[in-house]
C-alpha cells in the first residue's frame, strides 16, 4: 500500500544502504514510500521486500532501508578530485621542503606525548600541543614557511593515530598497533582543511608556495572543502574534497543481483558475465623481472634508486587499470539497473586461502564494492548474506554441498541446472 510519509528530522544526515544522505529543513516533503513488513527472503518463498522496492526495517539498526517509489532524495556527496600538478624544479624543492618539516613536527609532537606519558602517566591533547606553535615557529625560521593550517593539521593527524590506537585496543580485533614514528620518506603528504590553496584554470595556487601548473581534466561542480598535496611515486598530486548534490537517476524498473568471482570478474542475475581482466597476473612477468634487476644494486645507491621507480611504476600502471576498470564498470551497472543487490563477503577472511590470496586481491573486489556502493546511489542497494548463497538451490531451496573449485550447480531434487555463479542471485 503506497501511502504519503513525513520523515522525522532525526533522520537528518544519515546513512541508509551505504548511501549518505543530507536532509535540509524540518521536514522532507511528502513522499510515496512502499511500506510493508516483509520477512526475510528464504528458499524461494516470497521476493525480497528491496525487490519490491518496498521498506523494510534493517535488522541491523533501528533506522529503515529506503527505496523511494518516485525517485531518492537529493543528498550531499563527498567527492575527491585528483589534479596532477607540474612544478618547477624550485616549487618542488619547496614542496619537498615542506613533506619533510611536516615529518619532523609529526616525530616531534609524537615524543612529546610518549615521554610526558612515561613521566606523568598523561599525555598532552591536541589543543595544547598546537597552543605552543607559535612560540615554535619563532624559534624555528622553517615551520613559518609553512601555512598555520597545515601545521595545525598535523598535529590533528597525531591524535587521529592515538585515537586509532585505543579503537583498535578496545574492539580486540586486530593488532593495536602503536603509533610510530615517520622516517625519511614516509611521509608524503600534507593537508590545507580550510584556507590557504586555491583551484584555477590550469593552476593550483597553495599559500607560501605559490602557483603550480596543474591539469585539470574536469570542472568543478560543488564546494571545495579542503586541498591535501601528495608525493606519490615521484609525481605530484593535489586531491580536492568537494561537496556536491547529486540527484537520482530516473527509476527504470530494472534489477539485478552481482556475484563476483575469480574465472569471471561478476556475473548478474541476467546472466551476463564480466570478464576478469587479471590486471596484475599480467604484469607480473614485467614486475619480476624489475624486482630481480633491483635487488642486483646496493642498498642506499643510485642505481638502486632508479631500479626501485621502474618497479614503483608498474604498480602504479597495474593500480591505475584497476582503478579505472573498477570504476567504469561500476557506472555502467549503476546507470542501467534501478535496484542493485551485492553479496557481503569477507574477502579478509577468504584471502587467508594462501591458493587464492593472489587472485583474490587482483579481482579488487572490495573496490569494486566500495565504488559501486558510492555511485548507487540513484539505484538502492540491498546486502545479503553470503552463507550457503552458492549451496542453496534457487528453485526448489536444496542445500547441495559442493567444492570451491565446482563451477557448476546441479540439484538432484529438481533438476535446477547453472553456472554456480548465478545461483546465489536467484537465491536473493
Amino acid at each position: 500500500m503506497a501511502v504519503p510519509v513525513l520523515l522525522p528530522t532525526n533522520l537528518r544526515d544519515e546513512t541508509f544502504g551505504g548511501v549518505r544522505y543530507h536532509i535540509e529543513g524540518e521536514l522532507v516533503p511528502v513522499l510515496q514510500i512502499e511500506l510493508a513488513q516483509m520477512p526475510i527472503y528464504r528458499n524461494g518463498r516470497k521476493a525480497p521486500a528491496w525487490m519490491r522496492g518496498d521498506i523494510r526495517p534493517s535488522k541491523r539498526r533501528s533506522r529503515f532501508a529506503l527505496h523511494f517509489a518516485g525517485g531518492m532524495i537529493p543528498y550531499v556527496n563527498t567527492i575527491c578530485l585528483k589534479v596532477r600538478l607540474c612544478p618547477t624544479k624550485a616549487q618542488e624543492t619547496m614542496l619537498e621542503t615542506s613533506l619533510e618539516t611536516c615529518r619532523i613536527l609529526y616525530n616531534r609532537l609524537l615524543e612529546w606525548r610518549k615521554t610526558a606519558y612515561e613521566e606523568t602517566g598523561k599525555s598532552p591533547s591536541r589543543y595544547e600541543q598546537q597552543a605552543v606553535f607559535p612560540a615554535w615557529k619563532a624559534e624555528n625560521e622553517y615551520l613559518g614557511r609553512i601555512h598555520s593550517q597545515v601545521l595545525q593539521e598535523v598535529g590533528t593527524r597525531v591524535d587521529r593515530s592515538y585515537q586509532n590506537f585505543f579503537r583498535r585496543c578496545k574492539e580486540g580485533k586486530e593488532k593495536a598497533g602503536f603509533p610510530r614514528f615517520k622516517g625519511r620518506g614516509h611521509y608524503d603528504s600534507f593537508t590545507f582543511p580550510q584556507t590557504g590553496f586555491s583551484l584555477e584554470q590550469n593552476a593550483v595556487k597553495l599559500s607560501k608556495i605559490g602557483s603550480v601548473k596543474a591539469i585539470v581534466h574536469r570542472t568543478v561542480e560543488g564546494k571545495i572543502k579542503t586541498c591535501t598535496i601528495r608525493r606519490q611515486d615521484g609525481k605530484w598530486f593535489a586531491c580536492f574534497a568537494v561537496e556536491v548534490e547529486t540527484v537520482s537517476l530516473e527509476p527504470n524498473g530494472e534489477m539485478a543481483g552481482i556475484d563476483v568471482g575469480l574465472s569471471s570478474f561478476a556475473t548478474l542475475s541476467t546472466g551476463e558475465q564480466i570478464p576478469n581482466p587479471r590486471f596484475g597476473r599480467k604484469d607480473e612477468k614485467a614486475l619480476a623481472k624489475a624486482q630481480r634487476r633491483m635487488a642486483k644494486f646496493e642498498k642506499a645507491s643510485k642505481e638502486r634508486r632508479k631500479a626501485r621507480k621502474v618497479v614503483a611504476r608498474i604498480h602504479e600502471r597495474i593500480r591505475n587499470r584497476r582503478h579505472n576498470f573498477v570504476h567504469q564498470e561500476a557506472r555502467k551497472i549503476v546507470n542501467r539497473f534501478e535496484v542493485i543487490a551485492v553479496e557481503k563477503l569477507n574477502v579478509k577472511g577468504m584471502a587467508k586461502n594462501h591458493c587464492l590470496a593472489k587472485s583474490i586481491g587482483d579481482a579488487s573486489w572490495v573496490m569494486f564494492r566500495t565504488v559501486l556502493a558510492h555511485k548507487a546511489a540513484s539505484a538502492g542497494r540491498a546486502e545479503v548474506s553470503p552463507a550457503y548463497t552458492s549451496q542453496d538451490c534457487s528453485g526448489c531451496g536444496l542445500r547441495a554441498k559442493k567444492k570451491l573449485s565446482e563451477r557448476w550447480h546441479f540439484c538432484p531434487v529438481c533438476g535446477t541446472s547453472s553456472i554456480e555463479t548465478i545461483t546465489p542471485q536467484k537465491t536473493y
